[in-house]
């Protein structure tokens, strides 16, 4: 990355700063769970600063004393973790807004609607959202703020997440197209094949996504296929 486009990590630390320069979305992303980001996709140097723009380096004692290791990546680590990221006001926004519409996906593919069973429409989520005045984060991964949002969404709209398996009977010539379907909706569980050559298949999806997923094999079936609810969790 050039350097001239490096943004810069902050991290203060009794009354010390000390600061690297970073590919900006690398480090949003290195700070979500599961990331596959690596700390040298992050780092456009490998120096520890007090001072970027004055090119200060930090002390190898400030870093043995306030980080216990004056290894830099392992320093950096922290730094990113736990400072701040100094990207734009326009990037953190447009970082939000992405974030928030893939919570308002995430709870509608994998939440319901407590009284009726089915999945809540985005847009009454995203109404929801606004009304409880959700804050979105930046720096946190979805996964990480899904279970707060729902917490603010409770007492709004009747919401709960649930796991449902499936038995699906798809007669033979429908098999392989399928497949397909069904290994991108969900875990298939069992796979079983009747006298007739129809494969009769359980499948375990989010409650949420079952209705688009009746519509998918629907299609393709031409609504000659069997689908019975055998559990819910």
């Amino acid at each position: 990355m050039d350097v001239d486009k490096a943004v810069i990590a902050r991290l203060k630390k009794e009354g010390k700063n000390f600061e690297i320069l970073v590919d900006g979305d690398s480090a949003i992303k290195f700070n979500e769970e599961n990331s596959s980001v690596s700390i040298d996709d992050v780092l456009v140097t490998d120096d520890i600063f007090s001072d970027v723009k004055k090119g200060t380096h930090a002390s190898e004692a400030d870093l043995k004393n306030l980080f216990k290791t004056i290894n830099k990546k392992d320093v950096a680590k922290i730094i990113i973790k736990d400072g701040d990221i100094q990207i734009t006001t326009e990037h953190k926004n447009k970082i939000i807004e992405e974030k928030r519409k893939r919570i308002i996906n995430f709870i509608h593919r994998n939440a319901i609607d407590s009284k009726t069973g089915l999945p809540h429409p985005l847009q009454r989520i995203e109404n929801a959202m606004n009304e409880a005045k959700v804050n979105v984060t930046y720096t946190k991964s979805v996964e990480s703020q899904v279970q707060d949002v729902i917490k603010l969404l409770r007492p709004l709209i009747p919401i709960k997440f649930e796991v449902r398996e499936l038995s699906i009977k798809i007669q033979p010539q429908f098999i392989g197209g399928a497949f397909h379907i069904l290994k991108s909706f969900g875990k298939l569980l069992k796979e079983d094949y009747s006298n007739d050559g129809s494969l009769i298949a359980v499948l375990e999806i989010p409650a949420g996504i079952q209705e688009e997923l009746f519509d998918k094999l629907n299609g393709l079936t031409h609504g000659q296929v069997i689908i019975d609810i055998i559990n819910k969790k």
